[in-house]
């Protein structure tokens, strides 16, 4: 089911549909709709208070934004990492030449009025749709990872894309919520996947082998599942996805059958990233290194800081165990977290009205 906001509503309306439509309906609300109160506190505990974001308009070259084509981005929502999520959103309507074209497409377990609320509020004219997604698709499937974040459901969600988006999303750009879009997300978009179901930047140089068991390498009829590509690693938080080939291909059931070999055999460690490199590692559209400067998070293990690697950066991706926000907060930052700063439009203030 999906919570789209298509057409400008008053706050009433809005605050009318939280209360007359349960989750188990798909209705409309406001795209308009402004928020005029900041408060003291979050909506409820766990949610975070932000400043309002600027209206990002399209250039001269963009055309009308409702007969030039969209932008899909997909990403989740989780409490946890809202406020990497409202950076994130931020950098990409900064650095886009048409921000009208963008439609976002968030993902979430159970839906929360409070984090609907707070997008509503600090992108008072963002294209979006929340969808729900049941956790109930992955009970059972789920096995335990190096990293607790890596457990959850909501990791999973991106391997059921083509079966929650609307049918007439062909392509989207999946994106975890700790990145920092610092160039024109179109021309991520326009990448030529060349007949590939998933475009990404991909690292020949890693040592793949260290993504897998012992189980898996010293099985033949495992390993066997590489035979005829050479198998690179590639990061599941930065993907062009073909929406159509997955659905014709029926990629979510592959995923889930690899899913069901790592609960017999414990084939690997890191959640929901290995079964996509079983099934597309060594047979994607490669796209440029600049397109996920990732790792910045630190060391899985060790929470080290990590450096930027040289060349042209288009996207930063705090990916690994440390997230900027809560290193910045707690007065350790990394050098690469304030890079990061800059979009943060997480508040904490008194009560104050808006202009």
């Amino acid at each position: 089911m999906a919570f789209r906001r298509l057409i400008p509503s008053p706050l009433l309306g809005l605050l009318s549909f939280l209360l007359l439509h349960p989750i188990t309906t798909t209705s409309t609300v406001g795209a308009g709709t402004r928020l005029g109160l900041i408060r003291n506190k979050p909506y409820s505990s766990n949610i975070p208070v932000f400043r309002e974001a600027p209206a990002f308009r399209n250039g001269d070259t963009c055309g009308s934004p409702n007969t030039t084509g969209r932008i899909h981005v997909a990403m989740t929502l989780d409490a946890n990492y809202l406020r990497g999520t409202m950076a994130a959103i931020l950098s990409m309507l900064q650095h886009s030449t048409c921000p009208e074209n963008v439609d976002f497409h968030f993902l979430a377990g159970d839906f929360d009025s409070d984090i609907f609320l707070t997008i509503n509020s600090t992108f008072p004219y963002l294209n979006f749709n929340v969808y729900h997604f049941d956790f109930k698709r992955v009970h059972g499937k789920i096995s335990k990872s190096i990293r607790l974040a890596l457990d959850q459901p909501l990791n999973y969600a991106r391997i059921y894309l083509a079966d929650i988006l609307p049918a007439d999303v062909s392509r989207v750009i999946y994106l975890d919520s700790d990145i920092i879009m610092v160039d024109d997300i179109a021309k991520l978009w326009e990448v030529d996947l060349e007949g590939k179901v998933v475009a990404a930047p991909e690292y020949c140089h890693a040592n793949f082998t260290k993504y897998f068991t012992e189980a898996f390498w010293s099985d033949p009829d495992l390993v066997r599942t590489f035979q005829g590509r050479k198998p690179c690693y590639f990061n599941t938080g930065v993907m062009v996805v073909d929406v159509d080939k997955w659905r014709k291909g029926d990629y979510t059931h592959k995923v889930e059958e690899w899913m069901a070999v790592q609960k017999k055999k414990r084939i690997y460690h890191l959640g929901s990233l290995p079964p996509f490199l079983l099934i597309f590692a060594g047979n994607i559209k490669a796209v440029d290194h600049r397109w996920n400067q990732h790792g910045l998070g630190g060391d899985n293990l060790e929470g080290k800081c990590r450096n930027l690697h040289p060349g042209p950066i288009s996207l930063l991706h705090w990916s690994g165990k440390g997230k900027p926000w809560l290193r910045l907060d707690s007065r350790k930052p990394c050098t690469v977290d304030h890079l990061w700063a800059p979009y943060d439009l997480y508040r904490s203030s008194t009560l104050s009205l808006e202009e």
